[in-house]
């Protein structure tokens, strides 16, 4: 039930966290089933070969989020965190040649993506949209084996019986977390200001005494430096790297030349004072780039939002007054401490809420994060969140194509805008508001369930299909 901050920012690859790393992972999880013969359909044999079925949007833009690459890497027994991606193109080549996948461990499995990959376009599964199942058959051509599997966003997948517990109430899932020794078992918003108040503690430092309930406080600031060290990579290739992104839009990338120009006008001192919005937003293309061109990334909390939290953090640490490498860490704790509360209580998955549910997380989160750092109250934190996640409600996840690429660039550059922004008027208050940010998540959540399929990643209406006439 403990939703760690490294469950909320995690190290993957491009372009998709619920379409490209959801799916790998589901994979290395089913490999894993295959290892006991407990898991066994009665009567059946050992597994020699392997079918995939992909519903709902894992099938109607799984093509363009490289859904498919991803369950013939997950099946060879690749994962998202350590993917060396040279490695990666040879034996995703092999397998669509030779029709068999070697994971370690295994004999080779049978494995014809052209024929044992099926991408149905018909109704989606009932427990998720982003559904997916995965099949053993023996030596006799007896299914052997058979699993479902949810990508619910950011990378995290679910069994049918896991995404049950998921659904629990909020106060189900707080005396769980009190039963595992959680030190400050928050499930809302409301409940985690008044454990900030009770105990005098920072948003951060609740979120970093359940941490240490974990792991060493070393261990912890170690990892918590790792994700941030990998997210100024990712920036760092973005803004080192030009050309167009792959998947046959022929969109350029845009964020290397941008910040050439701005570099200029800073050594020139021709700057004017809103050229800080183009700082903020080329960090978060750089990042978005990266993850359209299937690159390493870091969930924030999801991979199409994956810009706009390290955009917000390196906006903080290169141009803001005070900033520390130590204050990062408090910054990623309070971000991800709203980040499990969205994703308990509503979602983070565009096929399930719209991009909602992740510009507007990612940007609630980066709030929070930006807001604390910058001396921010708990009631100053929550409030900043609010606001942010507030101006993105009823946003759609309509990505042309099936990629991750337009509006998804430009969106998380505007979702990091906002998210600066609502800390700054969050920090000018004393954190009394009129809307509590529980209420913004429950009505993101309502919102989400009312849109309509089209508007949901599955690329059939929006943006997706009033498209330029050329």
């Amino acid at each position: 039930m403990f939703l760690s901050v490294f469950d909320i920012f995690k190290i993957g690859i491009g372009p998709s966290s619920s379409h490209t790393m959801g799916p790998m992972t589901a994979a290395g999880r089913f490999l894993e089933d295959l290892k006991s013969s407990e898991n066994r359909i009665p009567g059946g044999g050992e597994a020699v070969a392997l079918k995939c079925i992909l519903h709902g949007s894992l099938a109607f833009t799984g093509k363009g989020h490289a859904t498919d690459r991803a369950v013939i890497l997950g099946l060879s027994g690749l994962l998202p965190a350590t993917l060396d991606l040279d490695v990666a193109d040879e034996i995703e080549s092999d397998v669509r040649a030779n029709g068999f996948v070697k994971p370690h461990g295994f004999e080779p499995l049978k494995f014809e993506p052209e024929t044992d990959l099926i991408f149905d376009y018909g109704p989606p599964l009932e427990g998720h949209t982003n559904g997916m199942v995965l099949q053993g058959f023996d030596k006799a051509g007896n299914m052997s084996n058979e699993r479902t599997y949810y990508s619910v966003g950011g990378g995290f997948v679910l069994t049918s019986k896991e995404l049950e517990d998921e659904h629990l109430a909020p106060d189900v899932r707080e005396k769980a977390m009190k039963k595992e020794g959680c030190p400050f078992p928050f499930a809302t918003a409301q409940h985690m200001l008044e454990m900030a108040i009770k105990s005098g503690n920072s948003i951060a430092d609740l979120k970093r005494t359940n941490e240490e309930h974990e792991m060493p406080r070393h261990v912890l600031n170690e990892k918590l430096d790792g994700i941030w060290q990998a997210m100024q990579s990712c920036i760092n290739r973005g803004l080192s790297r030009d050309g167009i992104l792959p998947g046959g839009l022929n969109v350029k990338r845009r964020a290397k030349a941008i910040h050439d120009a701005l570099q200029e006008q800073s050594t020139r001192n021709l700057s004017q004072p809103h050229t800080v919005n183009d700082w903020i937003s080329v960090y978060a293309m750089a990042v978005n780039e990266e993850n359209a061109a299937g690159g390493k990334v870091v969930t924030s909390p999801t991979n199409g939002a994956a810009g706009v939290v390290p955009a917000v953090m390196r906006y903080y640490r290169d141009h803001c007054v005070g900033s520390s490498d130590e204050k990062l860490r408090d910054f990623m704790l309070a971000a991800a401490a709203v980040g499990g509360l969205i994703k308990h209580n509503a979602s983070i998955s565009g096929a399930e809420v719209g991009c909602q549910g992740e510009v507007g997380s990612a940007s609630a989160m980066a709030a929070a994060g930006f807001c604390a750092v910058m001396g921010g109250s708990p009631a100053q934190v929550e409030n900043a969140a609010e606001i942010a996640l507030e101006h993105h409600l009823g946003m759609s996840c309509d990505p042309v194509g099936g990629l991750v690429q337009v509006p998804c660039i430009e969106r998380n550059a505007l979702g990091a805008i906002k998210a600066v922004s609502a800390a700054s008027l969050a920090l000018h208050g004393d954190g009394t508001h009129y809307m509590p940010l529980d209420n913004c998540i429950e009505t993101m959540r309502q919102t989400g369930i009312d849109m309509n399929e089209k508007y949901k990643e599955t690329s059939t209406g929006g943006l997706a299909v009033n498209l330029p006439e050329c």
